[in-house]
């Protein structure tokens, strides 16, 4: 593991989410599961074709899907004031953030990191 990616795993311990929604923002795949897509199909009503036609896209690898973008680069499903519509379903990788998944810098953007700002 390189040094950099060492400081975002011990920042990551002492994160404590503050819904600030600054990782929504950040653009970049938001891989998601076959069961996710069905759960979250579930959740929102629709049909899983419908929900995959409307809400995902295929990754550049074609290894999986993500759920689509806003034109600037937040989550499709995050809203004003910070808040996620599929909350109770959300994808692992959203779950998982930080501790599993991050982006360069993400400490100076998240809220929770205990150095980040709330925007």
């Amino acid at each position: 593991m390189d040094a950099a990616r060492e400081k975002a795993k011990d920042t990551a311990g002492d994160f404590r989410c503050v819904r600030c929604g600054n990782c929504c923002k950040w653009p970049g795949y938001v891989r998601i599961s076959i069961e996710e897509t069905a759960q979250i199909a579930i959740f929102l009503g629709m049909a899983v074709q419908s929900f995959t036609d409307e809400y995902t896209m295929l990754t550049s690898d074609r290894r999986g899907l993500s759920l689509k973008e806003k034109d600037n680069g937040q989550c499709i499903f995050y809203e004003e004031p910070p808040a996620c519509r599929i909350e109770p379903v959300k994808p692992l990788q959203c779950r998982n953030f930080p501790a599993r998944w991050n982006f360069a810098g993400w400490e100076k953007e998240c809220g929770g990191s205990g150095i980040g700002q709330i925007k």
